[in-house]
C-alpha cells in the first residue's frame, strides 16, 4: 500500500469512528437515588435505582469489597397510547366498583357500567395503574428521575461494616456514585404503596434499620414495643445518602423524626443534630408499651430520591468526645460520653495526619463515628483560668491546643512570645470536627491592640459544610514582645461540646487536590477533558506537575501542570484504542517543591454537584474509574503536532497544528474552545497538508495579561446536514465528537519569541 492509500484509509477509518462517536456518545449516566441505600451484612436484596440515561445497564460497581449486583428488572414505562389505554381501564374500574377517581383520571366514565363489588385482583390492578400514571406524570416534571431499574444486590457475611459506594454499569460508562451502607442490625422496609402517604405499619422488631421513601405529603409512622427504662437511639441517614439535590432548597431532604407514645402524644422530636441536618433522637422510654417513630420531610415535600435510612435501637451514640485530635504515632486518650456506651474513653492512635473516625463497640453494638482529627505537630491542653490577658495561658510554637468554651460567654486567651518580622498563623478547627463552636479569633499585642481578627474562613475541603464558622487569621508580628491569641464563640455559647483545636505555628505551607469528576468515560483511543483543583494551605502558591501513579497501559496525562498562584486547571485523559471489559481505576498525585523537599499529595476523586439551584461543592467520592468506550482505534490519530507549550502573543496570534482532517465523508469537523480564559478565541481553523488542520489561537490585548498559563480544551464536533420532513426543512447539524488533548499555553508580551 502507498502512503498516499494509507492516509486515505486513516481518514475514511477516522470518518467512520467520528460518525460513530458522534451517534453513540451521549450524556453519561446519572443516578439521583437508590433505594433502599444499604442492607445487611450476609443478606440478597432488591435494590431500585433511579436516574437518567440507564438504558442498558448492566450491573453495578461498589467501592469496597463483598458486595456485587446484577440487573434484576427494567422498568419500562408506558407510551402514549399505552397511557390513554390505561386512563380509560381506571375509569371502567372506578366506575363498576363506585370509588372516586384518583391520580391519572380525568373524567366519570362516559357508558353504563354494572356495578359489582370488586374483587382483590381488581383492587390490586387499581393500584398498579395508579402508580403507572403517576410514574409517567413524575417523568415529565422530573426527567432527571425519568429511569428506574431493580438491582438484585447480594452483601457478604464479611462485607466492611459502613459505607461503601455504587455506580450503576452501562455500555456508556459508570454512572455517578452514591452511598450504600452495610451494617449488621436487621433491616425493615416499608411495605406501603406509594399513593397511601399516612397510615402506621406494625411488626418493627428493635434494634432495627428502616428504609423508607418519602413521596409528597408522605408521612410514615412505624410501630414497635418498648420497655421502661430502655434508652433508645433513632438515628437518621437521609442527607448522608444523597448530599446534594440541584433543584431543591435547602439542597437536600430536610427529614424529620418524632416519637409518640400509645396515647399520641409526642415524647421527642428532632429536624437536625448539631450542625449536620440529619436528625438524631436520644429518648428514655418512660413505660412499658408500644411507641411509633414518625418520619418526613420538614416542608411535607417528597419524590423517589428523599430515601432514607432510620437506625432504631438501645444503641450506643455518641454526642461528645476530647479531645478532637492528637499528635500522629501517639496514643491519645479519648473521653467518651453519651448513650450505651461500653466504655467511657479509648485510646485513639493514628500513624498518618488527618482526620480519621473513632467507634466504640462490634457487630450489632458498634457505635456512630465520630473525627478525630491526627496532625504532626505536638499537642497542649487548655488549662483554666484563662480568661483574661492576667491570666492568659502560656505556649511555645509550634502547637495545638485542645480546649473548650466550657460555659456562655467564655474566652480562652492565650501568651506567646514573637519577633519582629514574624509570620503566625492561627487556625480553629472545630466546627469540621462536628463541635458547635462558631469560632472567633483575635490577635492583640501587649498594650491591647488588635492586630488581625477573623470570624469564618471557607475551606473547600469541607465539602458537606453550608456555614464554614472555623476561624483562621495570619499576621506578621510588628515588633518583639508578648502577644495574645482570644478564642470565643461569635453568639457567645458554651458548654461540654464545645471543643475546638487551636493550632498556632509559622506558616506550613502545604496542598490538597480534588480531581472531578470521580467517573471518567473515554472512548478508545480519544480524549476526556478534567478538572484537578488545588487547596492551597498557608500560603502555597507554587506550580503543581500533576501525574497518573502507575498508570495502566495506553493511558496518558495531557495538559498535566497546575500553574502557580491557579486554583483548578483542566486537563485531559487519553485512553488506549483497545477495549477494557471493566472500568479502570486510577490514581492521579501532584507534585511540588516547597522550601526545596520535594512534596506529593493524591488528589481526591470528587464530583462537583450543585445545591439549591445556585453553590457548587467538591464532595469526595471512593475511587476514580475510567470507562473506555467505542469502538475503532482512528481516535489514536488525533494529537497535536507542535511544539508545547503554545506561546500566544498579547495581542496577537499563534498557531497549533493537529493530527485530524476538517473534510471526511460523513460532514466537516469543526473545532470549538471549551470555556476558554477570558480574551483568549480561536480566530480561524483551516486545513493543512497530511490530512491535518491549523488552529490559529488569538489573545485580546484588553482582557488577557502577560504571563497567564494553562491549558486550552478544544472540543470537536461533526457538522451533518439533517434530511428535511414534513415538519421542517433540511438543515444542518453538529454533534459532539470528542476532544483534542489538552493545549498548554503560555500569554507572552508583543515582539517576545
Amino acid at each position: 500500500m502507498n502512503l498516499r492509500h494509507g492516509r486515505l484509509t486513516a481518514v475514511v477509518v477516522l470518518a467512520i469512528a467520528v460518525a460513530a462517536t458522534a451517534q453513540q456518545q451521549g450524556p453519561p449516566p446519572q443516578i439521583g437515588y437508590v433505594y433502599p441505600a444499604g442492607g445487611q451484612a450476609g443478606s440478597e436484596l432488591l435494590v431500585t435505582v433511579g436516574g437518567r440515561n440507564l438504558a442498558e445497564a448492566s450491573g453495578a460497581r461498589f467501592w469496597g469489597e463483598g458486595l456485587r449486583a446484577v440487573v434484576h428488572e427494567q422498568i419500562q414505562l408506558p407510551n402514549g397510547k399505552d397511557v390513554q389505554t390505561l386512563r380509560d381501564e381506571l375509569k371502567e374500574l372506578q366506575a363498576r366498583g363506585g370509588r372516586p377517581g384518583r391520580a391519572g383520571a380525568s373524567k366519570p366514565a362516559t357508558r353504563p357500567t354494572l356495578r359489582r363489588p370488586l374483587t382483590p385482583e381488581d383492587l390490586k390492578r387499581l393500584d398498579e395503574i395508579r402508580t403507572l400514571l403517576m410514574l409517567v406524570q413524575k417523568r415529565r416534571t422530573n426527567p432527571a428521575l425519568a429511569e428506574s431499574l431493580v438491582l438484585r444486590v447480594t452483601i457478604d457475611p464479611i462485607a466492611r461494616p459502613g459505607r461503601h459506594e455504587i455506580r450503576l454499569e452501562t455500555p456508556g460508562g459508570l454512572s455517578n456514585p452514591l452511598a450504600f451502607f452495610v451494617q449488621a442490625l436487621g433491616e425493615y422496609r416499608e411495605t406501603e404503596s406509594e399513593l397511601i402517604t399516612d397510615r402506621t405499619e406494625s411488626g418493627v422488631t428493635l434494634p432495627v434499620v428502616i428504609n423508607g421513601q418519602i413521596m409528597p405529603g408522605d408521612v410514615d409512622r412505624f410501630q414497635f414495643a418498648a420497655r421502661k427504662g430502655q434508652r433508645l437511639v433513632l438515628s437518621a441517614a437521609a442527607r448522608e445518602l444523597v448530599p446534594y439535590i440541584s433543584d431543591a432548597v435547602p439542597g437536600w431532604f430536610q427529614a424529620v423524626i418524632a416519637l409518640y407514645d400509645s396515647t399520641g402524644k409526642e415524647l421527642a422530636y428532632a429536624d437536625h443534630y448539631g450542625f449536620r441536618a440529619d436528625p438524631v433522637l436520644l429518648c428514655e422510654i418512660p413505660a412499658d408499651g408500644q411507641y411509633v417513630v414518625e418520619s418526613r420531610d420538614s416542608l411535607y415535600r417528597g419524590r423517589e430520591d428523599f430515601v432514607y435510612r432510620l437506625a432504631v435501637g438501645e444503641l450506643p451514640f455518641i454526642p461528645i468526645h476530647f479531645p478532637l485530635g492528637g499528635q500522629a504515632g501517639a496514643k491519645t486518650p479519648v473521653a467518651l460520653t453519651g448513650w450505651n456506651l461500653p466504655s467511657a474513653s479509648l485510646a485513639a492512635e493514628f500513624l498518618t495526619p488527618g482526620v480519621h473516625p473513632l467507634s466504640v463497640g462490634q457487630g450489632q453494638g458498634v457505635s456512630n463515628a465520630v473525627p478525630f482529627a491526627a496532625d504532626a505537630l505536638a499537642d497542649g491542653m487548655e488549662k483554666e483560668p484563662n480568661d483574661t490577658v492576667a491570666t492568659a495561658q502560656p505556649i511555645t510554637l509550634p502547637i495545638i491546643i485542645n480546649g473548650h468554651i466550657d460555659r456562655p460567654g467564655d474566652v480562652d486567651v492565650f501568651r506567646f512570645e514573637g519577633r519582629a518580622g514574624q509570620a503566625i498563623i492561627a487556625e480553629v478547627t472545630a466546627r469540621r470536627l462536628d463541635s458547635p463552636l462558631d469560632s472567633v479569633l483575635r490577635l492583640t499585642d501587649s498594650a491591647g491592640k488588635q492586630l488581625a481578627f477573623n470570624d469564618d474562613q471557607p475551606d473547600p475541603a469541607a465539602a458537606l459544610q453550608t456555614h464554614h464558622a472555623d476561624s483562621l487569621l495570619t499576621a506578621a508580628l510588628p515588633a518583639d514582645g508578648t502577644y495574645y491569641l482570644h478564642l470565643g464563640d461569635a453568639q457567645h455559647k458554651g458548654g461540654g461540646e464545645y471543643a475546638y483545636r487551636l493550632r498556632v505555628s509559622g506558616p506550613r505551607p502545604d496542598f490538597a487536590l480534588r480531581v472531578t469528576p470521580s467517573s471518567l468515560i473515554v472512548r478508545r483511543g480519544g480524549s476526556v477533558p478534567l478538572t484537578v483543583n488545588v487547596l492551597r494551605h498557608d500560603g502555597f502558591a507554587g506550580e503543581i506537575a500533576l501525574a497518573l501513579k502507575d498508570p495502566p497501559a495506553g493511558f496518558t496525562l495531557n495538559g498535566a501542570k497546575l500553574p502557580a498562584g491557579q486554583d483548578s486547571v483542566r486537563v485531559t485523559l487519553s485512553g488506549p484504542p483497545w477495549p477494557h471489559d471493566e472500568p479502570v481505576p486510577l490514581h492521579l498525585e501532584g507534585r511540588a517543591l516547597i522550601a526545596g523537599q520535594p512534596v506529593v499529595r493524591p488528589a481526591v476523586p470528587a464530583d462537583d454537584l450543585q445545591q439549591a439551584f445556585s453553590y457548587r461543592h467538591l464532595v469526595p467520592a471512593g475511587e476514580l474509574t475510567a470507562s473506555v468506550v467505542g469502538r475503532g482505534r482512528a481516535w489514536a490519530n488525533v494529537r497535536l503536532l507542535s511544539p508545547m507549550p503554545v506561546k500566544l502573543p498579547l495581542g496577537g496570534t499563534a498557531k497549533v497544528r493537529a493530527g485530524i482532517p476538517l473534510a471526511i465523508p460523513q460532514g466537516t469537523i469543526h473545532l470549538e474552545l471549551a470555556d476558554p480564559p477570558e480574551g483568549i478565541s480561536i480566530a480561524s481553523v483551516s486545513p493543512a497538508p497530511n490530512n491535518t488542520c491549523e488552529i490559529l489561537f488569538s489573545a485580546d490585548a484588553k482582557k488577557v495579561k502577560p504571563g497567564l498559563t494553562g491549558n486550552l480544551i478544544v472540543n470537536i464536533l461533526l457538522e451533518r446536514n439533517a434530511p428535511a420532513s414534513q415538519s421542517r426543512p433540511a438543515a444542518a447539524r453538529r454533534l459532539p465528537a470528542g476532544t483534542l488533548p489538552a493545549i498548554p499555553f503560555k500569554i507572552i508580551a508583543a515582539g517576545i519569541p
